[in-house]
């Protein structure tokens, strides 16, 4: 695995998102109430929403369009709805971020 940094936590809001981009497509990387941190494709599976703005709660997000919500740490669809989508592991090493990713670089996203 190939980790890549992407910066520090406090540069993420509590309870929202920031995103990177990849060659694979854009990334939302989440941090809850509890400061814990989850990576995932920055795309609901139900009509691609950019989750990274939906609303943070717990471990899921709702994705601003539809309302799907996706659990943060599975990638898949909770309760009635359908879909997942990819997560990417997350490494927190004393507040640095890194995610794991193949060879690419990556690069800010705008």
């Amino acid at each position: 695995m190939n980790w890549i940094s992407i910066g520090h936590i406090n540069e993420i809001p509590r309870r929202g998102a920031r995103c990177v981009k990849t060659p694979d497509g854009k990334i939302a990387v989440f941090r809850t109430a509890e400061d814990q941190v989850f990576a995932i494709e920055d795309h609901c599976p139900h009509k691609g929403g950019p989750l990274s703005q939906g609303i943070v709660h717990d471990a899921s997000v709702t994705c601003p369009l539809h309302n799907f919500v996706i659990s943060l740490e599975t990638g898949k669809a909770l309760g009635a709805d359908e879909g997942q989508v990819k997560t990417i592991p997350v490494r927190n090493v004393d507040g640095e971020l890194s995610i794991a990713l193949g060879e690419a670089a990556l690069v800010a996203a705008e």
